[in-house]
């Protein structure tokens, strides 16, 4: 783990000195955020102004949305700019170079860039936690909960994304696809109740969407029961087991750059 440690920090460091050549886009991008996190609240204030979502205050809608947007800035500075490039990898033969290295390909497929560009929708998500969470109707919430219900949910969409970004090995325009996941994901922005009945059964059992924003929500806001927590862990787990036993099945078809 100390040897794994000190490598991801070189690869970070390293990725972060080439982000930070043009400093002035955090700015731009910061700007961008603030501007999309007004749009959504506001979007958020329509809704309740029509009478809003069942069982759910203002105040609590906006806990959801601000994991949504902590979980965007998250996706934006780990996920995306690692996962993307798996496609890059294949397309131009440079897989192979990550095979050879030794260290676990998938580990370094999935951690080895960070970008600063989703810095601000993480700091604005959290903002927006602290806000909601503060002014909800006062019930016995457990941060603790939460917290682990969010590290499951962030699994959760790592083991997702990842099996998407694998099927590169034989379907190397899986742009849509991804775009297809991103746009799903979205429906995490508002809490499940705002859903019709069959589509918070497949944001929960299909797409497990549920388990991203509303879950640790509803365990923060003291809504939910600690039994969904189980459901978070199991289903990252499988997830990540899935993940991985598919990697090692598309490399067994992968045939390198002179393939």
């Amino acid at each position: 783990m100390r040897r794994l440690g000190v490598i991801l920090w070189r690869y970070w460091s390293t990725s972060l000195q080439a982000e930070l050549e043009y400093r002035s886009n955090f700015l731009v991008q910061a700007f961008g955020s603030s501007l999309a996190l007004a749009g959504s609240i506001f979007a958020l204030t329509l809704f309740y102004r029509g009478g809003g979502f069942p069982g759910w205050t203002f105040e609590e809608g906006l806990v959801v949305q601000g994991l949504y947007s902590a979980f965007s800035g998250a996706i934006a500075c780990v996920l995306s700019p690692n996962l993307s490039r798996i496609v890059q990898h294949v397309e131009a033969g440079t897989l192979d170079f990550v095979l050879l290295k030794p260290v676990d390909a998938q580990v370094t497929l999935s951690l080895r860039v960070i970008s600063p560009w989703g810095l601000p929708d993480l700091v604005f998500g959290l903002a927006v936690i602290a806000w909601g969470a503060a002014r909800a109707p006062a019930r016995d919430g457990s941060v603790s909960l939460a917290l682990l219900a969010v590290l499951f949910g962030a699994l959760i969409i790592y083991g997702l994304w990842f099996v998407v970004a694998t099927t590169s090995v034989w379907f190397t325009k899986i742009y849509n696809a991804t775009e297809v996941l991103r746009g799903l994901l979205d429906a995490g922005r508002f809490p499940m109740a705002a859903y019709p009945a069959a589509y918070r059964f497949a944001f929960t059992f299909v797409m497990p969407v549920a388990f991203m924003t509303t879950v640790p929500a509803e365990l923060l806001l003291g809504r939910g029961q600690p039994t969904m927590l189980l459901g978070s862990a199991l289903i990252a787990l499988v997830l990540l087991v899935a993940s991985r036993a598919f990697w090692r099945f598309a490399l067994k078809s992968y045939t390198g750059a002179s393939g």
